[in-house]
C-alpha cells in the first residue's frame, strides 16, 4: 500500500492527469502495475482500499468535478466518502474508462511505473439473451 501510496504521491497534481481520473481509477482497480526495476505496486486495489488512500495522501480533489461530483459539497472529514463516491460515479469498468487508462500509460512509464493490460475485453458482439434452462419431461 506504501508504493501505492508513493505513486499517487508522484501523480498529484500533475497536468496530464487532468481529464483522466476515470483512467487513473480504472487502472489503479484493475490493472497490475509494477515499477521500472518489476517489484509489484499493485496487483488492484478494491473500492474502499482506494478511497482509503485517495484521502490519506490529500489527493487532489477538484479532480471529482470531471466525473459530476462536487468536491466543496462534502465536509473534510468525509473525504473517503466523497472519493468512494467518485469511484461509483467513474463507471472504471467502461470503455470510456479502458481508453482514458490506455492513453496514461505513457506518462506512468514516464514516471517508471509500467501498468498491465485491461482485464475487461471490449467485444463487438452483441450479448446473447439469457436462455431459460431445459425442463425435464416426467414420465
Amino acid at each position: 500500500m506504501d508504493d501505492v501510496r508513493a505513486l499517487l504521491e508522484a501523480l498529484d497534481d500533475k497536468p496530464f492527469l487532468q481529464g483522466h481520473l476515470r483512467g487513473l481509477l480504472h487502472i489503479l482497480i484493475g490493472r497490475r502495475i509494477t515499477k521500472a526495476d518489476g517489484t509489484v505496486v499493485s496487483s488492484g486495489l478494491t473500492w474502499r482500499q482506494l478511497a482509503t488512500l485517495l484521502k490519506a495522501s490529500k489527493f487532489n480533489k477538484d479532480l471529482v468535478a470531471e466525473l459530476g461530483a462536487d468536491p466543496d459539497a462534502i465536509a473534510p472529514r468525509d473525504r473517503e466518502k466523497m472519493w468512494y463516491l467518485a469511484i461509483a460515479l467513474a463507471r472504471v469498468d467502461s470503455l470510456d474508462a479502458i481508453e482514458q487508462a490506455d492513453r496514461l500509460m505513457p506518462s506512468l512509464k514516464q514516471l517508471g511505473y509500467s501498468v498491465g493490460p485491461s482485464p475487461t475485453v471490449g467485444t463487438s458482439m452483441p450479448a446473447s439473451p439469457p436462455t431459460a434452462p431445459l425442463k425435464k419431461k416426467r414420465k
